[in-house]
């Protein structure tokens, strides 16, 4: 069916993952092929309040130098996400400054977790989430970018409910079907056709569901505990701690050929983003997986 699907969307790799440093991570990136790349914004020589100035114009000549597009930049600040509201007005803010470097580094996109949404709209959680999230939705709004929630703690239909309260498309979606896969169980093509108004970046990750977990367990919750993004890429890739595990795209449960029809059907003509747990040898690794997109594109 790979025959018949001719993708024309640009393929992204996440820099982090070579971890090589941002500089060399560019060179790589391109070496495998990539056409544009994700980069974590949100410390290390790519905090907002450490590339400033004449730092910025110089990281941008040399993604341009290499002939490369940031598709989006990852502003996660972890924790609980937007649960918090005692923590929310710092967040907030250092979003809102993630979102201007984006813009100026090309990108109107930057893609972050906000936690579980709860399912009970009257919570403290759910309001304080809410509220924070119709800030940021209107702040990204005003610049014609995004913030792009990441798919997986909560089932799609949920998500859309949420978004569909904030008043505006500042606040959107970055699709990631194995999240979906791995963790809720839902069906990503589904997911698709659910999300369609507010896709604006997508991952391109593969894995399996080895049993069912409460999302709480993998993305933390307030008053359960932390979300810790490093825990639990370590559980994917070990085997999901017996969860969930994690797998290179075409070898896990996420239908790749229904997939890019859904995403071809419903006009999305964004990036596809590598991400993936790479193993001892990353380039190598992520090079399989742009491979993997090739097919699609006809090449």
């Amino acid at each position: 069916m790979a025959a018949e699907l001719k993708l024309t969307n640009k393929i992204g790799v996440i820099v982090d993952s070579f971890g090589i440093g941002v500089t060399e991570g560019l060179k790589k990136a391109r070496e495998v092929g990539a056409d544009g790349v994700q980069i974590y914004a949100v410390d290390g020589e790519m905090d907002p309040a450490v590339l400033v100035g004449g730092k910025r114009r110089e990281l941008r000549q040399v993604i341009d130098g290499l002939g490369l597009e940031i598709s989006a930049l990852c502003g996660d600040l972890a924790g609980h996400g937007f649960q918090d509201a005692s923590v929310n007005p710092q967040k907030i803010e250092k979003s809102k400054r993630i979102l201007d470097l984006a813009l100026e580094l090309g990108t109107n996109i930057v893609t972050t977790h906000i936690g579980i949404v709860p399912e009970d709209r009257s919570s403290p959680i759910y309001e304080a989430m809410q509220r924070a999230c119709r800030e940021l939705s209107e702040y990204a709004s005003s610049l014609n970018a995004f913030f792009a929630i990441e798919t997986g703690p909560e089932p799609a239909a949920h998500l859309k409910s949420f978004l569909d309260t904030l008043g505006s498309r500042g606040v959107s979606v970055n699709f990631d079907p194995a999240n979906m896969v791995m963790v809720t169980g839902d069906d990503p093509v589904q997911g698709v056709h659910t999300l369609k108004d507010y896709i604006v970046h997508t991952h391109v990750k593969d894995g399996r569901r080895l049993r069912i977990v409460d999302p709480k367990q993998v993305y933390g919750y307030l008053g359960y505990e932390k979300m810790d993004h490093a825990a639990i890429a370590d559980m994917a890739s070990e085997g999901g701690g017996a969860d969930f595990t994690e797998l290179p795209p075409g070898e896990g449960d996420v239908d790749f050929d229904a997939y890019f029809r859904a995403l071809q059907d419903i006009g999305y003509s964004g990036y596809l983003t590598i991400e993936r747990e790479v193993g001892h040898d990353p380039a190598a690794d992520i090079a399989k997986a742009v491979r993997f997109i090739e097919q699609y594109r006809g090449r």
